[in-house]
């Protein structure tokens, strides 16, 4: 099932504005989010536009945390954070994702919640794909 007015469904225009694709994982879409203030910060995005986690069958549900685990292990190995926050929102988006931020100790928010959209530091288009290619190396 896909909304057409979801980034994560649809992809493109609508997705560029926050995200780029990284690479499809078993049950979700793997995706760099553009601002990129904590380095590695991404976002796993199940494969159908469904709100919830209980939206999901069990077994979905293992293999989506699976994709999460996966991408999560990824980051470490690539960025060395000192610790993943996983945050699960989307009260307007409504489509079952979850954020990886890394946070990396004496940098702004150490101790905190992160900011969903800090708006300070986006990259170049070879920056990102470098940053891409590193993920994709490490998963």
């Amino acid at each position: 099932m896909k909304d057409q007015n979801c980034g994560y469904c649809v992809g493109g225009e609508v997705l560029a504005k926050f995200g780029i694709p990284i690479c499809d994982l078993d049950v979700s879409q793997l995706i760099l989010f553009k601002e990129q203030s904590k380095p590695g910060r991404c976002i796993v995005a199940y494969k159908d536009h469904v709100s919830e986690i209980v939206d999901i069958s069990d077994e979905e549900r293992n293999r989506f945390f699976a994709d999460v685990t996966r991408a999560a292990r990824a980051i470490h190995k690539a960025f060395a954070p000192n610790k993943v926050n996983y945050g699960a929102y989307g009260d307007t988006g409504c489509h079952l994702h979850f954020h990886l931020v890394p946070k990396y100790e004496g940098q702004d928010e150490w101790g905190g919640v992160f900011q969903m959209n800090p708006d300070k530091t986006y990259l170049t288009e070879k920056e990102y794909e470098e940053m891409i290619e590193k993920i994709k190396a490490c998963l």
